[in-house]
């Protein structure tokens, strides 16, 4: 069956956690009838909500991946993808955005703004992604639809304008007057099924004439004959109000604001008509590809499917059937059997087995439409890879990936479970390019990286519910290096005698400080006291010596080490001789250089609102953090500093509690500084334990 592009739409359903999008979407399902019995998040029945389908998320009640399917409402089609609130599953949010037209903004009634509201009101803009706002919860008690209209003006800058309003809050709750209609529609029958319209009842028509106004008056910027017609008191035909609402929306500078209670079955109807009345298909959405041949040039997209297939690969799961490839067709068709090419990979493939996804079941289709969103199977690429066919060369500009921001330590506790770990994290990371794995090289263990402590906790979770793959996590070593603090002079003779040719070289001179690198050898040698040829053999003894520190066993750096004298034997010289010489005279000198530790700092920025700048203050001085600036930008300030690496775990958990999770921060690798004595003294009993445990 193919499918009319203008009646498509791609959707998001995106909020701060716990604002209910999970549950929206299991009520969008039900009502299109996708499913035919509803089921909760943290549901008594123990099936939990269709869209989340791992059984972890089923037992946090939270969403981990972005879930797809697709409903039909009325005589529209919808691309419904849910997505996760938690700021550790951003690339989910990301990715999503990325292929989506549109989206509905999700907030609680009672909690309003949240922390990653503003996140994900951030990302939506910076894809251009043009939104309707639904207040959920009314139910609750506390709950205030209008201070949250005013929130979304304040705090996100948007043009929210309402265009219903609750009959009854809390639980009193019974429907929502239509502003556009001027009625009331309530939601009857046990799961809200039959829609009444009726009048808009007394008490509510002065506060509904009200808005009713506000709503005109807003709208009359997009459309000039609802402006005349509004000036000019005449009655406005419901199709201009549409008509205005589209454009101010599509344009970005107009959030029409819905409500209800998604759980209490209210307002899920309308919402479902606004989708389809005031998002945006396919085709009103300007995509644009790279063409790879030609610098690359931006190519406009069209949805146009008798042109040359272009689609992006957004997300990959691997499944019971291999791995599965989610696919949002942006031109052409995407049909069985076609031959396609990953342009960034330069492979071609064929399409094989082409599905419609329905959160973890599938459907088996013959062709996807342009502006669809299907799945491919068995086909070999990475997430954010560009298929085009007809032998074009363009790439979809990839979405944004931010840094993983900690880092932990993980030890398989056997052999089969090694084996597991290694496929456990080839997957994850090709999966998530927010994960990030790599060995160190220097304490050999098994590093993992991630956006925050729940992130890497899951993919824990998931290593042993799904690899059956035993591990234990530890604090990762930080990176250490010792230096030494002044000059010291070195005289060391070499001598070895063991039957036949011995081995002997002295070599004589200092070690000194050096700031402008790791390591420097300068040669002083007159007069030939050590052949020219064996000086090469002092500079590899150095380095070799310079691999491990006598305090913790790092590496030394910031030291210049001159030889100005030494003296040589015409038998028993050779190259060995004089490493083992430079390496014996580098020890004999090392200690009466006073050696010092030296720890990695970071620069550290924190971003938030501006009423927690004293705490942020505080977790950073507590932390041996130094603060270089702080800039306050209206309600949000940042505050840049200087922390050592070691005292940063476990800080995203602090500055989150600290922050009512409003605050972000970014770290990058700065400089090695001098470690306070106290603690240097307590890394050196540390490593001398180690050393006599072994």
């Amino acid at each position: 069956m193919s499918i009319e592009v203008s009646k498509m739409r791609n959707i998001g359903i995106s909020a701060h956690i716990d604002s209910g999008k999970t549950t929206l979407s299991e009520r969008i399902m039900f009502y299109s009838k996708k499913i035919h019995a509803v089921h909760e998040v943290r549901g008594k029945d123990g099936v939990g909500a269709t869209m989340d389908h791992m059984e972890l998320e089923r037992e946090r009640g939270i969403t981990i991946q972005s879930a797809a399917t697709q409903v039909n409402w009325k005589d529209y089609t919808i691309n419904v993808i849910d997505t996760p609130g938690h700021v550790d599953f951003t690339i989910e949010v990301e990715r999503s955005l990325r292929v989506l037209d549109g989206a509905v903004l999700v907030l609680c009634s009672v909690g309003g703004v949240q922390s990653q509201s503003i996140t994900v009101d951030r990302q939506l803009k910076r894809y251009n992604v043009p939104r309707i706002a639904f207040i959920n919860k009314c139910d609750r008690t506390g709950a205030n639809p209008f201070k949250v209209r005013m929130q979304l003006r304040e705090k996100l800058g948007l043009n929210a304008v309402m265009i219903q309003t609750p009959i009854g809050l809390e639980d009193k709750l019974e429907g929502v007057v239509d502003l556009i209609r001027m009625k009331a529609i309530y939601f009857d029958g046990a799961q809200g099924e039959t829609l009444r319209i009726d009048d808009i009842p007394a008490n509510l028509k002065e506060e509904a004439g009200k808005y009713r106004e506000e709503m005109l008056d807003a709208l009359s910027m997009f459309s000039d004959e609802l402006a005349e017609l509004f000036l000019g008191g005449g009655d406005i035909p419901e199709e201009v109000i549409h008509t205005a609402i589209r454009k101010g929306t599509l344009s970005e500078q107009f959030v029409p604001v819905m409500l209800g209670s998604a759980y209490k079955f209210k307002g899920i109807q309308p919402l479902m008509d606004g989708i389809t009345n005031y998002l945006p298909n396919p085709t009103e959405i300007k995509n644009y590809a790279l063409d790879l041949d030609n610098n690359e040039e931006k190519i406009e997209l069209s949805s146009d499917e008798k042109k040359p297939t272009v689609a992006l690969g957004f997300k990959l799961e691997d499944g019971q059937y291999g791995q599965l490839t989610y696919v949002r067709i942006y031109q052409g068709k995407l049909k069985k059997g076609d031959e396609l090419v990953n342009t960034r990979a330069r492979k071609k493939f064929k399409v094989g087995r082409l599905v419609r996804m329905h959160a973890e079941s599938m459907e088996d289709i013959n062709e996807g439409a342009p502006g669809d969103i299907v799945a491919l199977f068995a086909i070999e690429c990475a997430s954010g890879d560009t298929f085009c066919g007809g032998n074009l060369n363009y790439a979809m500009t990839s979405m944004f990936v931010p840094n993983p921001v900690i880092s932990l330590a993980v030890t398989p506790k056997d052999k089969k479970s090694a084996d597991q770990m290694a496929k456990a994290l080839n997957r994850f990371t090709k999966e998530d390019p927010t994960f990030q794995t790599y060995v160190d090289a220097e304490s050999n263990q098994t590093i993992i990286k991630g956006m925050g402590e729940l992130h890497l906790e899951v993919y824990i979770e998931r290593m042993k519910r799904e690899y059956k793959c035993d591990v234990d996590t530890g604090m990762p070593q930080v990176a250490y290096r010792e230096a030494i603090t002044q000059k010291a002079e070195f005289n060391y003779t070499h001598k070895k005698q063991t039957g036949g040719s011995g081995q002997f070289g002295r070599v004589a001179g200092y070690m000194e400080p050096f700031a402008d690198g790791d390591y420097e050898f300068v040669d002083m040698i007159k007069g030939g006291t050590i052949p020219t040829e064996y000086v090469p053999s002092c500079d590899k003894g150095f380095k070799e010596a310079c691999k491990r520190g006598s305090l913790i066993g790092f590496p030394i750096v910031n030291i210049r080490c001159l030889i100005n004298d030494g003296q040589s034997h015409p038998v028993d010289s050779s190259d060995i001789a004089f490493q083992q010489a430079a390496i014996g005279a580098f020890r004999e000198a090392y200690n009466k250089a006073k050696p010092c530790i030296l720890e990695p700092i970071m620069k550290v920025s924190v971003e938030g609102p501006t009423e927690f700048q004293g705490n942020i203050f505080g977790s950073i001085n507590q932390r041996r953090g130094i603060i270089s600036s702080s800039v306050e930008d209206g309600t949000f300030s940042r505050v840049e500093a200087e922390v050592p690496l070691s005292e940063m775990f476990g800080y995203s958990t602090t500055l989150r509690s600290l922050t009512q999770g409003k605050a972000e921060f970014t770290m990058e690798f700065e400089k090695y500084a001098k470690v306070p004595q106290s603690i240097s003294d307590a890394l050196i009993k540390e490593a001398a334990e180690k050393k006599k445990e072994r």
